[in-house]
């Protein structure tokens, strides 16, 4: 979230059952893309974000060389989930979570209304990158990365990292660059339809697993847990699939869907989660996911009255799907039980090591309540509550956001 300092702020204006092994190949990732700046030519890939704001994150993220609309997006998502409504504990504000007082002084135009509105998600969008770029400013002469030396600085502050000269040893800025840089990878478009992703090496064991619960009753909610009778609703199939191999998943769908890179449909392979969406120009609307096999088939815990099994894929609400990473998936927010996103990066995980005094990035409290760069606060509120259990249905899809 914008926590920052506004004094500080002011500175800057066909195979089913056991056939599937045979299909895992190995390629090689490859992402890149299109917009303005030389530097920063990555374009979004499409679905990653709602439609609605597909165009302003990426006008706005060619705004300085050292962001990106990936990056761009994949800051939005941390804070918030992508909700214009989103409130947190200590007081920030709106998709991009800013401050009242750090709003004051970077809030920015950007639907041409004549004002700034920390609630309106295009005023937020634009303001976010003005934001982002005025920090790369403060800290471009500063050596390595210029976009993680500007990740860095929004989460410890321009001080800490003109002090060190570069990224500061805390371990939280140090997960919030990787977690933001790797999180960004799945909002990147290949640079073509056919360019190759790499295949995990975990997906035919993650597959063995799903497999191992076949024919097991549908249970919403359900994780597989002992007082569940070891049922599972889709996302808790997908995500105890991918835990079995040591790689650990969000609980619901929709964020499950931002786990790593997205191949296209031809370029599917087995172990690939692939999800379906009520509105398919809107990842918020995902209500359901599988895992593939291949061949056109998935394994997925369909609806209440059925059970995990087989079924095919090119379905009417077929969204797109995901190659998880394990960095991919590490990067990604969590939610608690009221839908409030908590974020790697925020306070809460470790201790880091860093002098008493100043205010971090991602910091809430007053002037020497946290060590500098060492947020300890409240996480940002966003995301939509927790679906309602949804009546059986006929369809292979649940609505809600857990599957």
């Amino acid at each position: 979230m914008v926590l920052r300092k506004a004094g500080t702020a002011a500175v800057a204006a066909g195979v089913v059952g056991f056939g599937f092994i045979g299909l895992v190949t190995i390629g090689t990732y490859a992402a890149s893309g299109t917009p303005q700046q030389a530097a920063n030519r990555s374009a979004l890939s499409p679905g990653t974000v709602p439609a609605a704001y597909q165009e302003p994150i990426q006008r706005w993220g060619a705004l300085c060389a050292e962001i990106s609309p990936p990056m761009l997006a994949a800051q939005l998502y941390q804070e918030s989930g992508f909700d214009p409504k989103a409130r947190s504990g200590v007081g920030a504000q709106g998709m991009a979570q800013f401050m009242p007082g750090t709003w004051s002084s970077y809030a920015t135009d950007g639907n041409g209304d004549g004002r700034a509105d920390v609630w309106d998600p295009l005023d937020a969008i634009a303001s976010a990158a003005t934001y982002d770029c005025a920090i790369a400013k403060q800290v471009a002469k500063v050596p390595g990365d210029p976009q993680a030396n500007l990740l860095a600085a929004y989460n410890a502050g321009e001080g800490a990292v003109l002090k060190y000269n570069g990224i500061p040893p805390y371990r939280e800025t140090q997960g919030y660059v990787r977690n933001i840089q790797a999180m960004a990878r799945s909002f990147t478009a290949p640079v073509s339809p056919t360019a190759p992703l790499e295949v995990s090496a975990q997906s035919s064991a993650a597959i063995y697993f799903a497999q191992t619960k076949l024919g097991t009753p549908y249970l919403w909610g359900g994780e597989g847990l002992p007082s569940q009778n070891g049922r599972f609703d889709c996302s808790g199939l997908t995500q105890a699939a991918f835990a079995s191999v040591g790689i650990t998943l969000p609980r619901v769908a929709n964020d499950q869907w931002y786990a790593g890179p997205h191949p296209s449909r031809d370029q599917l392979r087995p172990g690939d989660l692939v999800f379906w969406a009520t509105d398919l120009s809107d990842p918020r609307s995902i209500h359901h996911v599988g895992i593939y096999v291949g061949g056109g088939y998935m394994i997925n815990a369909p609806h209440t009255g059925a059970v995990i099994r087989y079924d095919k894929i090119d379905t009417r609400e077929y969204i797109g799907a995901t190659r998880v990473t394990s960095d991919g998936a590490q990067a990604l927010p969590t939610r608690n039980n009221d839908g409030v996103v908590n974020a790697p990066s925020r306070p809460g995980g470790t201790e880091p090591t860093a002098p008493t005094g100043g205010q971090g990035g991602t910091q809430g409290g007053a002037p020497g309540s946290a060590p500098s760069g060492a947020p300890s606060g409240t996480p940002a509120a966003s995301g939509r509550p927790a679906a309602a259990a949804p009546p059986a249905q006929a369809g292979p899809s649940p609505t809600g956001a857990g599957g």
